[in-house]
């Protein structure tokens, strides 16, 4: 397993570094990664979210696998509490809001995406999209308050979450309607037209959503490759952040993990998989746009989700070899 994730995020790893060339060179232009990110975000990644849940969820899988948003708030709310208490060792009290929200907030979904797909198949896939809807709430709402302390604007913006939608939208269809799951392989032959209408749509849609993975690796590099980051001495609140965002945070929810072994709670392998992998993520992309909106420390922001994307190539594979070790 831990080989399979270190090929998996080398290879992502090297599709981020052709993006972050493609911006440094000036193949891609700031207006067109601006408009990249929003294609990714807006309409690609709803188009995968909405396709995946039409074809994975079914009754079944939903009831084995409803908590998966709750988990996901869990390992946010656990990496909140790891930056907390390590915050006053890294940092003055100007940084500290923004260190413990780079800490909190991981690259909960288009980093695990891939590697998810590449052990689990569409059931990891699955998770994946239920723990967004979970941890997408949490950004909105508690991530903000970290930053502003406030809530209110956050909270407009969570009714106009595409993602969210999406995720609602296939989830209900998929259970209500089971035959629109079949739509996505109809052929002209002996289909009704409205078939064909159908199967058109839902196929484009499977199109345009598997663009998403390739599209936000290249637009992650962009982006990275738009920061300003000083080649220097790691000052100590950037290693504060590694520190806790790739590895104690980790370590917190192996922790979390194995106490729910031993209390006898049973979580899916492939639940509790894929929620490791989201804890080990290195920080999101998204908290740069967010430390500026609500005010933080950019540099320290612009320097950690850089230099966590870059060291989580280590630290991932490490952390997952750790988990084979140790039978979690």
């Amino acid at each position: 397993m831990a080989q399979v994730v270190l090929v998996k995020i080398a290879a992502m790893f090297l599709v981020i570094v052709v993006g972050w060339l493609a911006r440094r060179r000036g193949f891609l232009a700031a207006e067109f990664t601006a408009t990249l990110s929003r294609l990714v975000v807006d309409v690609a990644f709803p188009a995968l979210v909405f396709t995946q849940m039409l074809r994975t969820v079914n009754a079944d899988a939903l009831r084995a696998e409803w908590f998966s948003p709750l988990l996901a708030a869990l390992i946010v709310f656990g990496a909140y509490f790891v930056g907390l208490a390590v915050s006053p060792l890294f940092c003055g009290p100007a940084q500290r809001k923004t260190f413990v929200f780079l800490v909190t907030i991981p690259n909960w979904v288009f980093l695990p995406l891939p590697i998810a797909e590449a052990l689990y198949g569409a059931a990891g896939v699955r998770t994946v999209l239920l723990c967004n809807a979970g941890a997408q709430l949490v950004l909105w709402s508690f991530g903000v308050w970290i930053l502003h302390g406030s809530i209110r604007q956050a909270l407009r913006n969570l009714l106009t979450n595409t993602g969210l939608w999406a995720t609602a939208l296939g989830i209900a269809l998929a259970l209500l309607f089971p035959a629109v799951r079949e739509l996505e392989t109809v052929t002209a032959a002996g289909a009704s037209l409205g078939g064909m209408l159908g199967g058109a749509l839902v196929q484009a849609l499977a199109m345009v959503g598997s663009l998403t993975i390739p599209l936000s690796l290249l637009t992650i590099g962009a982006q990275l490759g738009e920061l300003t980051i000083a080649v220097h001495r790691f000052p100590r609140p950037l290693w504060g952040v590694m520190l806790a965002r790739l590895i104690l945070a980790p370590l917190a929810m192996l922790a979390l993990g194995y106490a729910a072994i031993r209390a006898g709670i049973r979580i899916p392998d492939t639940t509790r998989m894929v929620c490791y992998l989201i804890a080990t993520m290195p920080v999101a992309i998204s908290c740069s746009v967010m430390t500026e909106r609500y005010g933080g420390d950019a540099t320290l922001a612009a320097e950690g989700i850089f230099y966590s994307t870059l060291f989580s190539l280590l630290t991932v594979p490490g952390i997952f070899w750790l988990i084979q070790r140790c039978g979690l």
